[in-house]
C-alpha cells in the first residue's frame, strides 16, 4: 500500500521513497527544511531522511546554519454554501453527444484542456500589456500537469487569468460557448486588438471532452482581477453542477480530473508525456509534466526561416518525421494569400523504402497544426497521395475544422489549401533543378517515381504539366547518361514540329535498335527514350505539354501520314507483288491481325507490329492477357503488321510462297513473333521457340 506525500519546494524538486514497517511510503519534492525530532515514535532512519509512523513527519538533517523551517501551502478546498444548477435541457444532450460521440480518440481531453489553459495565459498576457491592474501579474506564467495513479486523477493547472463566478457559471455550464472568442469580441468593442493567432479556442466545447473519461471534474479557479473570490465548480457530467466559494486557490484554473476505472491509463505519467508530445508540443507557455518540463521544442514553421540553423532545422525533422537521417532538402515558407499558411517541408536524405513507394500502403507525411496545436498527424487531405515522401508541418488558420477539430471539412477551402501547397512544392523544386543541379539528380534518381505516378493520379492538366517539368529523360541526340527534361527538349524542336516523340525500351541500345526509332530516325527528330516499364504510361496520361502533343513513335509509325508513291523503288517488291504479298500474308496469319500493310518507313528490318496506343497494349499483356485465350487478345490488341517490301528476306518470300509455301508458311510466323517481340506484346517469349525450331528443322532438311 503507498502512501503519497507531497511538499511544495519551489522550482527544485527530487521523488524519495521510504520503507515504513511493511508499508512503503512515496514522497515527492523534499524542501530545505528541519522541525525537532519526534520524541519515542518508531522512525525509519533514510540517511538524511526520517518517516515517522504516526503522522508521517518527514525530518531532514542540516547543518544549524542551513536549518530553515518551511510552511507547506494549503490545498485548495470549497467552502461556504453549495449551490446547485442544473444544464439546460439541450446542454444536457449535447453534452452526451459531446462525452460519448464528437471524438473519435479519448486522448484528445488533454490536448483540449492544455489548449485551454494556454489560451488563459494569453489572455492574462494580454491584459498585463494592455496595463490592467491584476493580482500576481509577476507570477510565473505556466501549465502543470500532475497524475495520480493511486488516486486515479489528472490535474491540469494553468496560472492564467483564472475565472469569477459568472465566467464559471457562464462558460462551464454553457456548451458551444467559446470564452477565448468573447473575449477576443469583448476586446474588440473596446477597441483593443488581440493577437487572435495566439489563441487556439473556437468552439466551447473542448472542456466537456473530458467527460468521455471522469467521473467527476473540479474546477477550482481564481480569477486575477481584484476583489475576486475563489469558486470551486463540480459536475458528474449527468445534468447537474455545483459552485461554491473556495479557499487556498492560487491565481489561474485547476481541473481535477477523477478518471473512470477503465481510464485509469490517462493518469500514468509515461503515458501522458506521449499525449503531450504528440498534440501539444508547440503551445506558447511552460508545460511542466509531474516537476519536469513537456514541451522544449519550438515551432520552426512559425520563425523567420533566417533564423533557424541547418542543425535545429536537422533536430525538428527527426522529431517530426520519426526518422534518423537529415533532410535533403528543406523548403521553409509562409503565404498570406489566397489562403494563410505556415509551412516547413522536409525532403528526406535517405531512399524511400518499400512502404513509402506502395501507394496504398504508405500514409502522408505532413501534420497539420492549428495555431500550433495538432489537429492530424497524417493529413491526407492537405497534400496529394504522391507527396508522401515529404515530411513536415503545416498550419493554418484558414483550415475549416469540424467541432471536434479532428477532421477536415472537404471543402473549396481545403482544395485551396491543397493546390497552394503542390505547386509552391513543384516549384521549389524546380528551383533546386535549377540551382542545384547535382543534388537535384541525386534526388530524382530516388523520388522520381513518386512524380510520375502523380502524372498518372492527378486529374488537372496544369499540374500535371508542373510535374513534367521534374522528369527527364535521356535523349537520341544527347550522350548515354545526359538527361534531358521537356522544356530542354521543346526549346530544341525542330521548326514546325508540334509533338514530343519518346520510345519506350528496357535499354538504350535496345531502343536505338528498335524499328521505331528507324522510322523518324531519318527525319532527324530528337526522340526520349523511357526505360521504366510505366513511363511511356506516365507520357500517355500526360497527353499534351506546352501544348505539344506526347506522341510514342509507335503510334507515329501507324500513322499513315507519307503520300502515296506512283513509283516503286527499284530494290523494293512491284507494287502488284506487294498488294498479292499482302493478301497472303493477311490468309496465313488470320485472325492474329486485323491489317496487313507495306511501309517504306523502314530500312534494316523487314517487318514491324504496330497498335493503336502501344503503352496501353503492354500495360494490358503484362496485367490481363493470362485471362483471355490468345484469339480474344489478338482480338483486342488489334495489330497491324507492316512489311518492308525492299527488304531481302520480303522479298524472297514472296519467292516461296510460290515455290516452298510450307517454308513461306513457317517464315511467315516467326516475322510475325519477332515482331510481337520486339514491340513487347509477348508476356513470355519462350513460347516462340517452338515456330523458331519448326523454320529451322524445315530449312536445315535439304542439307
Amino acid at each position: 500500500m503507498w502512501s503519497r506525500l507531497t511538499v511544495r519546494c519551489g522550482p527544485a524538486q527530487w521523488r524519495l521513497t521510504a520503507r515504513l514497517s511493511s508499508r512503503p511510503v512515496q514522497t515527492t519534492p523534499v524542501p530545505r527544511w528541519s522541525r525537532p525530532a519526534p520524541d519515542s515514535r518508531p522512525w525509519v532512519n533514510m540517511g538524511r531522511f526520517y518517516c515517522t509512523s504516526k503522522p508521517i513527519e518527514p525530518e531532514i538533517i542540516l547543518p544549524e546554519s542551513e536549518k530553515v523551517t518551511y510552511q507547506a501551502k494549503s490545498q485548495p478546498r470549497a467552502s461556504g454554501p453549495s449551490e446547485s444548477h442544473e444544464f439546460q435541457a439541450e446542454t444536457r444532450q449535447l453534452l452526451n453527444i459531446v462525452a460519448k460521440s464528437l471524438y473519435s480518440e479519448k486522448e484528445v481531453f488533454i490536448r483540449e484542456l492544455i489548449s485551454n489553459a494556454s489560451d488563459a495565459i494569453e489572455k492574462m498576457r494580454f491584459m498585463t500589456r494592455s496595463g490592467q491592474t491584476l493580482s500576481g501579474a509577476d507570477r510565473p506564467l505556466e501549465i502543470r500537469i500532475d497524475t495520480d495513479k493511486v488516486g486515479r486523477t489528472i490535474t491540469i493547472h494553468d496560472s492564467g487569468l483564472g475565472m469569477t463566478k459568472e465566467e464559471m457559471m457562464t462558460n462551464l455550464g454553457t456548451i458551444a460557448r467559446s470564452g477565448s472568442k468573447a473575449f477576443i469580441q469583448e476586446m474588440s468593442e473596446k477597441n483593443q486588438t488581440v493577437d487572435s493567432k495566439e489563441i487556439i479556442g473556437q468552439f466551447g466545447v473542448g472542456f466537456y471532452s473530458a467527460f468521455m473519461v471522469s467521473d467527476k471534474i473540479e474546477v477550482f479557479s481564481q480569477s486575477s482581477l481584484p476583489d475576486q473570490p475563489a469558486h470551486h465548480w463540480e459536475s458528474d457530467g449527468s445534468g447537474t453542477y455545483t459552485i461554491r466559494e473556495a479557499q487556498n486557490v492560487s491565481e489561474g484554473t485547476k481541473i481535477v480530473i477523477h478518471l473512470k476505472p477503465d481510464c485509469a491509463e490517462f493518469a500514468d505519467e509515461t503515458n501522458v508525456r506521449e499525449i503531450v508530445k504528440k498534440y501539444s508540443s508547440f503551445v506558447g507557455s511552460d508545460l511542466i509534466l509531474n516537476g519536469t518540463k513537456a514541451n522544449e521544442l519550438r515551432p520552426l514553421w512559425l520563425m523567420d526561416p533566417k533564423e533557424v540553423e541547418p542543425d535545429t532545422h536537422e533536430d525538428f525533422y527527426r522529431y517530426i518525421g520519426n526518422t534518423f537521417d537529415k533532410p535533403r532538402f528543406t523548403y521553409h515558407f509562409r503565404t498570406d494569400a489566397p489562403i494563410d499558411i505556415r509551412a516547413l517541408l522536409y525532403v528526406p536524405e535517405s531512399r524511400p523504402g518499400l512502404f513509402e513507394t506502395n501507394r496504398e500502403g504508405a500514409d502522408v507525411g505532413v501534420a497539420l497544426y492549428c495555431r500550433k496545436v495538432l489537429i492530424k498527424s497524417k493529413a491526407e487531405n492537405i497534400v496529394p497521395k504522391w507527396m508522401r515522401f515529404v515530411k513536415g508541418v503545416v498550419d493554418s488558420e484558414d483550415i475549416p475544422l469540424n467541432l471536434s477539430r479532428e477532421l477536415l471539412q472537404d471543402s473549396a477551402q481545403i482544395r485551396k489549401l491543397r493546390t497552394v501547397l503542390t505547386n509552391k512544392f513543384l516549384r521549389f523544386i524546380q528551383e533546386r533543378a535549377r540551382k542545384e543541379t547535382k543534388s537535384f539528380l541525386e534526388f530524382y534518381k530516388d523520388y522520381g517515381f513518386f512524380f510520375k505516378e502523380g502524372i498518372i493520379t492527378s486529374n488537372e492538366q496544369y499540374e500535371k504539366e508542373e510535374l513534367a517539368k521534374i522528369l527527364r529523360f535521356e535523349s537520341s541526340k544527347q550522350p548515354a547518361g545526359e538527361l534531358v527534361s521537356l522544356p530542354e527538349y521543346c526549346d530544341r524542336m525542330n521548326a514546325g514540329q508540334r509533338d514530343i516523340y519518346y520510345l519506350s525500351a528496357p535499354s538504350r541500345q535496345l531502343a536505338e535498335n528498335s524499328p521505331y526509332f528507324e522510322a523518324l530516325k531519318k527525319r532527324d527528330v530528337e526522340i526520349l527514350f523511357c526505360y521504366e516499364s510505366y513511363d511511356e504510361l506516365v507520357l500517355m496520361q500526360l497527353q499534351q505539354f506546352d501544348k505539344k502533343s506526347m506522341t510514342s513513335v509507335e503510334k507515329e509509325m501507324r500513322m499513315d501520314n507519307t503520300p502515296p508513291s506512283e513509283e516503286t523503288d527499284k530494290d523494293s517488291l512491284s507494287s502488284s507483288d506487294q498488294s498479292e504479298l499482302m493478301d497472303w500474308v493477311k490468309s496465313q496469319l488470320g485472325p492474329k491481325v486485323a491489317k496487313v500493310k507495306t511501309t517504306t518507313k523502314l530500312e534494316s528490318h523487314p517487318c514491324v507490329i504496330t497498335v493503336e496506343e502501344m503503352a496501353a497494349a503492354r500495360h494490358f499483356v503484362k496485367t490481363q492477357a493470362a485471362n483471355f485465350s490468345e484469339e480474344q487478345r489478338y482480338n483486342i490488341l488489334q495489330p497491324q503488321f507492316e512489311i518492308n517490301p525492299s527488304h531481302p528476306v520480303i522479298k524472297k518470300l514472296n519467292e516461296l510462297k510460290q515455290s516452298n509455301p510450307k517454308l513461306a508458311n513457317l517464315l511467315t510466323e516467326q516475322l510475325f513473333a519477332n515482331s510481337m517481340v520486339s514491340a513487347g506484346l509477348v508476356d513470355d517469349p519462350r513460347i516462340i521457340l517452338k515456330s523458331m525450331n519448326e523454320l529451322l528443322t524445315e530449312v536445315l532438311s535439304k542439307y
